[in-house]
């Protein structure tokens, strides 16, 4: 089973490795093909292979297909098959920290919580892998207070990193509504840039495609670069909308992806990360339109 692993994942970094190479010749042919429609100057970079590489641009059908993303081969049965969710939390939870853990079971159709206990990480998914498990998570804390989210995609990644903040337990909502175990229709608001439909794919795939008379809600939507998180149930009266929040609520910035899982991160590669304090001339956006 390790071995056999440990075969795939060399195949699938091998992908990918084909799919950077081919993906950086398309870039370039992009750009000579540009400055050659627009009559300008080709950039000193590519001037030594822009005849060549102008002349392959030519046989180039607009209708071909493009280069293959990894994406489409992380998520390839996403839609296809319900997904299957393991929650756990660091170890030696608070108290807090496990209600939170199992309110997010209940966010998470298709979704079991497991206590850490001693468990080694390796072990874990080794366990998952040998269950079909999908997608791992775990939550952190500090003092009690959860900060933290980790979202590992089975079987090579990506794996997100979350930071967690303002966190309202359903208890703490007044006139909180029944959970609601519909699948979720979901509302991402704000995620425009490249970074933001990859932070999209990670988060929505999470969640089965629910049916059309669901009445239940989940939103993410974008400020300043904080994934604001709300569940809503609604209903009809007198042929108005009624929207009842249904919890938790919490906030989340995310600040590393890594192009592998939990239990490899430390050999796995970093595909993006956040650097808050780089000299800039004016404040940055992660997912486009000046906010996430």
């Amino acid at each position: 089973m390790y071995r056999r692993q440990q075969r795939l994942r060399r195949e699938y970094l091998f992908r990918k490795s084909v799919e950077d190479q081919k993906r950086a010749v398309a870039e370039k042919k992009q750009k000579i093909k540009e400055a050659l429609e627009t009559n300008e100057p080709i950039p000193t970079d590519l001037r030594r292979g822009a005849i060549q590489l102008s002349r392959v641009a030519e046989l180039d059908d607009d209708g071909g297909e493009q280069v293959t993303n990894h994406e489409d081969d992380e998520y390839r049965w996403a839609g296809v098959e319900d997904p299957k969710i393991v929650i756990t939390t660091s170890r030696d939870p608070s108290s807090r920290l496990k209600q939170f853990a199992a309110e997010m079971k209940l966010v998470l159709p298709n979704s079991q919580r497991i206590n850490r206990g001693n468990y080694d990480m390796k072990k874990l998914f080794e366990a998952c892998r040998a269950n079909d498990v999908t997608d791992f998570i775990v939550v952190h804390e500090t003092r009690g207070r959860p900060d933290g989210l980790i979202i590992s995609h089975l079987p090579f990644g990506p794996t997100a990193y979350f930071q967690l903040a303002n966190v309202v337990m359903r208890h703490d909502i007044a006139n909180i509504d029944k959970m609601s175990e519909a699948y979720p229709h979901l509302i991402f608001h704000n995620f425009n840039s490249k970074l933001g439909k990859r932070v999209t794919s990670i988060l929505k795939y999470l969640f089965p495609v629910p049916k059309e008379d669901s009445k239940r809600i989940l939103t993410f939507a974008n400020v300043d670069d904080y994934i604001s998180f709300r569940h809503h149930t609604y209903k009809k009266v007198d042929g108005q909308i009624e929207l009842t929040e249904a919890g938790p609520r919490f906030e989340l910035r995310l600040y590393q992806i890594k192009l592998g899982t939990l239990e490899n991160e430390d050999i796995a590669r970093t595909e993006w990360t956040l650097r808050p304090y780089m000299n800039t001339a004016k404040k940055r956006k992660l997912f486009g339109d000046g906010q996430i």
